[in-house]
């Protein structure tokens, strides 16, 4: 009994140091004083709610928020981005590899939607829909307007994989009603793979998304089959996406345990990327093509084999972005995309610009290239000479300022006076096409290939009709050096091609003249 009495006296003080000690401990392993203190806010965070509980207008809090972040975003690199709720579903979907659609492509003329394409196998396609059809409304929701914007039509059209819409369609003058179940659609990274010659393949790869290692594979696959043993890779005009992408294709072009790049950071540690298998295309001769726009990814891909000396590489200076970008949500819907390393090719290059001006001088950088020489002249390119890397190929390669190709091709200095280039780039260029493929599909679908429509195809009517068309906004194409018609006939021959056989068919026929293809088939032949 005794001893009981004893325990209820001390049980409390055991207690309490035990807490204490807990308390201590706590206050230990979880950083310091502000253990004992409560969540302390920010300053924005205060100020946020400050304007929320006093300002005179009701006003959008979040939209300040965002503001806020898009401004502090601002004063990091060029790459690292904030994506407001609304927008990064779209910026997701760019990477994604397919979106949740009907599964048509549209173009609007004289303020109505058209359809350009139908996918086959998709939403649309099963419902019944064709390329010429022209969409009135999206349920109640009329799409005929002057004004009408590219968002907003995929605003309403686009929607939840298994949701219906209703479109109203106009066809051979008659209002048509279908009922479209929505579903996932698609969005292929290689434009074409196709075969030059007996032994020449050819891809285009537009950017490097979750589906295009696979697409790759299956391109190369394919082209194997037909007897390709040599290979132009076009990575012109690729802006990049997942790294991971361009390392496992990397991987079927290079031998053994190779390196392909190495990341580090500030708050990263460094990250090597090896070969880890026997790849599809370690022996075949391979060249692949670059320009002023193939940046990130593109470069990850192009400066492994360029230091590994397994490719020649042809073209223009690349983009110089070697920033390792990570998604990090924020839990409203939205999220920035942080640079949070930098990449670094075999040889331990950096491909990165300075941005040390800020934005719009690194951005404007590009363009300069085409009024300063560096686009016409491969000794006008600003590279960093003074970081010189030697390949076991004893060539010389410079780091700093993105890649700069083994052998250099000119941009095409044949341009066109500005109602040519107004005529092309405002839309009626392209009407006109639509319209022409539309009175002659029954012609075009009696070609068997773009190669047989490249053989057979007599220009001489559409180039005629095209002439007439341009005259009556005063733009006289007869005029032109021979050198521009030709140019533009070819143009105009490709993009016929496109409503018949999309990219694949545009690139085959367009190819055919392109000087940089040109300059590497040559380069196969030596």
């Amino acid at each position: 009994m005794t001893g009981n009495k004893k325990l209820q006296v001390w049980l409390p003080l055991i207690f309490s140091i035990v807490l204490v000690v807990g308390m201590y401990l706590g206050y230990a392993l979880g950083g310091g004083t502000d253990f004992f203190k409560r969540d302390k806010s920010t300053s924005l965070q205060k100020a946020l709610e400050i304007i929320r509980r006093n300002y005179v207008d009701n006003v959008s809090v979040d939209s300040l928020q965002g503001d806020a972040i898009q401004e502090m975003m601002g004063h990091l690199d060029p790459h690292s981005v904030y994506f407001p709720p609304v927008e990064l579903k779209e910026a997701n979907e760019e990477l994604a590899g397919n979106f949740e659609g009907i599964g048509v492509e549209f173009n609007v003329f004289a303020d109505t939607v058209n359809v350009v394409y139908v996918i086959p196998g998709g939403p649309s396609d099963n419902a019944g829909l064709q390329i010429g059809d022209k969409i009135i409304k999206v349920n109640d929701y009329s799409l005929v307007s002057k004004n009408i914007s590219t968002d907003t039509i995929k605003k309403y059209i686009r929607g939840e994989r298994g949701s219906k819409v209703e479109l109203q369609l106009l066809r051979d003058g008659h209002l048509k009603t279908f009922i479209v179940t929505r579903g996932t659609v698609p969005v292929p990274s290689v434009d074409a793979a196709y075969m030059i010659d007996k032994v020449t393949g050819y891809i285009k790869l537009n950017r490097f998304t979750n589906t295009s290692y696979e697409e790759f594979m299956r391109a190369v696959e394919n082209l194997q089959k037909l007897g390709m043993q040599q290979l132009i890779y076009d990575l012109r005009g690729n802006g990049g996406g997942f790294m991971d992408e361009a390392i496992d294709m990397a991987d079927e072009f290079l031998d053994s345990d190779k390196l392909v790049v190495y990341t580090e950071g500030a708050n990263k540690p460094k990250i090597e990327y090896r070969c880890k298998r026997p790849g599809l295309f370690e022996e075949g001769k391979l060249i692949v093509l670059v320009d002023e726009l193939s940046a990130s990814a593109s470069e990850v891909l192009t400066g492994a084999l360029q230091d590994w000396c397994r490719a020649t590489i042809i073209g223009r200076r690349t983009f110089g972005k070697g920033l390792v970008q990570q998604q990090y949500d924020l839990g409203d819907g939205s999220a920035i995309r942080l640079v949070v390393a930098r990449y670094y090719t075999p040889l331990g290059r950096s491909i990165q610009r300075p941005y040390v001006h800020g934005k719009k001088e690194y951005m404007d950088e590009i363009w300069q290239r085409f009024s300063n020489g560096e686009a016409l002249y491969a000794d006008s390119n600003k590279v960093d000479k003074g970081k010189v890397f030697k390949t076991n190929c004893d060539k010389f390669v410079y780091g700093g300022g993105g890649i700069m190709p083994d052998i250099f091709v000119p941009i095409d200095t044949s341009g066109y006076p500005a109602g040519v280039r107004n005529l092309l780039f405002d839309g009626r260029f392209n009407n006109f096409v639509y319209r022409y493929y539309l009175e002659h599909k029954s012609e075009m679908e009696s070609f068997k290939s773009p190669d047989d429509y490249e053989k057979r195809f007599v220009q001489a009517d559409i180039w005629s009709r095209l002439t007439a068309y341009a005259l009556k906004d005063s733009v006289d194409l007869t005029s032109l050096a021979p050198k521009q018609i030709t140019s533009l006939q070819e143009r105009l021959k490709a993009y016929l091609a496109r409503f018949q056989w999309r990219n694949y068919g545009f690139f085959q026929v367009l190819n055919h003249d392109d000087p940089v293809v040109v300059r590497a088939l040559e380069e196969f032949k030596k």
